[in-house]
């Protein structure tokens, strides 16, 4: 059964241009091949990116039980966030303004559910240590 995970990085202090480059080259790979892709990337962006597929992954073993081997990156997308606005001096006394970009990333991956085993009870598993003491008390007498 096929099931999506998600993940998302907001308030990254990378301009959304310099990590669309990234995302653009990983989305739909294999998680696995996307985190070779990341580890060995020279940008800047490599890194936060590398770690929000791995909080994905973590994500969809832990709160789904999917199977790690499976997953795809579905879709992957870099919004733009706040824009920090700052001056720096020019010339004749003037000022041009410097615009510091945030980025919001988000992750989707899909995989394949693990299907678990059938539980056994507590109870049932002491009844049958019971019987099989039981059985053996008899077979010494």
């Amino acid at each position: 059964m096929k099931m999506e995970t998600k993940a998302k990085l907001r308030h990254l202090r990378i301009a959304p241009r310099k990590v669309r480059l990234l995302i653009g080259l990983v989305r739909g790979m294999k998680v696995q091949e996307a985190i070779a892709q990341m580890q060995f990337s020279q940008k800047d962006a490599a890194r936060p990116v590398r770690k929000l597929i791995e909080s994905a992954v973590a994500n969809a073993r832990h709160n789904h039980d999917m199977d790690p081997e499976s997953l795809i990156i579905k879709t992957a997308f870099v919004d733009e966030g706040k824009t920090l606005k700052r001056w720096t001096p020019r010339a004749m006394g003037r000022a041009t303004p410097i615009r510091k970009r945030c980025s919001h990333i988000t992750i989707v991956l899909e995989g394949d559910v693990i299907e678990k085993k059938k539980k056994v009870k507590k109870e049932e598993i002491n009844k049958t240590e019971v019987a099989e003491e039981e059985k053996a008390l008899e077979l010494k007498k």
